[in-house]
């Protein structure tokens, strides 16, 4: 084992704080990711929380501010399950890095996504008992973690509109795959916000606020938006550019292998992932080996639960020497990803959802 109880084959693109995803083709193999293979995205060093001191703190907007053990939570709620896909809002960075530098930004590939059935109470119903007024329009999620990104360093926020917050799929969730939550996602409490970038499901989670508006924390107002290409993040302040949601519509390749991989030239098993954001779902898989001229549809697994992937898989028949595999998605509204990442390129790097592309060499 690696770090943080993960597989010694994880991609670790830093330590501390550890950002980790597994190797391509690991994700290939199960509907659940393994715990020991769930990609893991921090901002600053895992805090050491002791459970039974623990407390979450309701405020804000509401008639009745709470503040509540993990027992009160569990004595309290309603036990809730949710089956979900996180991924992180810099999945597939390294493809936008090819087109151009991204500095200071870990150049993560298509592992920083994974499934997992996760288990807790309802936020709808801790808000419910709060006493949520009629003018709370956000709720903001506070943790312990301290991010040397922003200047001064703070720590981790964000927060989702009401409307998301009360949806019946966004839990409080203190474990994933049926076992307790592991510290390095965010134990003894996190919050799971399906259909959403990773970064709105805040780990080690403190306080629950509502309020008018969203956030002001650095990872909402400032980090976590998409920038104009022409942009210097540097000097990017509250409010400027896009601020990311719902996940985008994306897929990739998992197997065969990584890039450049030699295989021998024929038959070739293709497994990947497809995701669709928010309330959208996939609706086909379109694999070529011309660039695009031509393509041909991939068996598309059925989703687990509403909220997650899709696998899909398809045999190729691979000609000698060189190959690209390209593959894009379609979703239930009818829209289909960007061929090129030169076309979304931005200097965070975020969102990067165009055509998938695996070169192999075969022979």
């Amino acid at each position: 084992m690696a770090l943080w109880g993960k597989r010694s084959d994880m991609v670790v693109h830093e330590r501390e704080p550890f950002n980790a995803e597994p190797p391509r083709g690991a994700l290939g193999e199960e509907e659940l990711t393994p715990l020991d293979t769930f990609y893991v995205r921090n901002h600053g060093p895992v805090p050491a929380l002791d459970p039974a001191a623990w407390r979450l703190t309701v405020d804000g907007l509401v008639e009745r501010p709470l503040e509540l053990s993990l027992d009160a939570l569990r004595e309290r709620f309603e036990e809730a399950e949710v089956v979900a896909t996180l991924q992180c809002a810099g999945n597939r960075r390294a493809g936008l890095a090819d087109v151009r530098d991204i500095p200071g930004e870990d150049p993560w590939g298509p592992g920083a996504t994974s499934t997992a059935r996760w288990s807790g109470v309802r936020l709808a119903d801790v808000l419910a008992a709060a006493g949520l007024l009629p003018q709370a329009a956000h709720i903001a999620f506070a943790a312990p973690d301290v991010s040397t990104i922003p200047d001064p360093p703070q720590p981790y926020g964000g927060s989702v509109p009401v409307a998301k917050a009360c949806s019946a799929e966004v839990l409080l969730a203190w474990a994933m795959n049926g076992r307790p939550l592991p510290p390095v996602h965010g134990a003894p409490l996190r919050v799971v916000v399906p259909g959403w970038i990773g970064a709105r499901s805040v780990k080690w989670l403190q306080r629950v606020t509502a309020r008018r508006e969203p956030s002001d924390a650095y990872f909402q107002a400032t980090a976590y938006r998409l920038l104009p290409a022409d942009a210097d993040p540097a000097h990017a302040g509250p409010g400027d550019g896009i601020s990311l949601g719902p996940i985008a519509l994306n897929c990739d390749i998992l197997r065969p292998g990584q890039q450049h991989t030699r295989l021998p030239a024929g038959p070739t098993e293709v497994v990947g992932y497809a995701l669709a954001g928010d309330d959208r779902t996939v609706a086909r898989v379109d694999v070529s080996l011309d660039g695009g001229l031509t393509w041909t549809q991939a068996d598309l697994a059925p989703r687990p639960a509403r909220w997650t992937w899709q696998l899909w898989r398809t045999t190729v028949e691979l000609p000698p020497g060189e190959a690209e595999i390209t593959v894009r998605a379609w979703d239930s509204t009818g829209a289909t990803q960007p061929e090129s990442p030169a076309h979304l390129w931005n200097p965070k790097g975020y969102a990067n959802n165009s055509w998938a592309r695996l070169r192999l060499v075969c022979g």
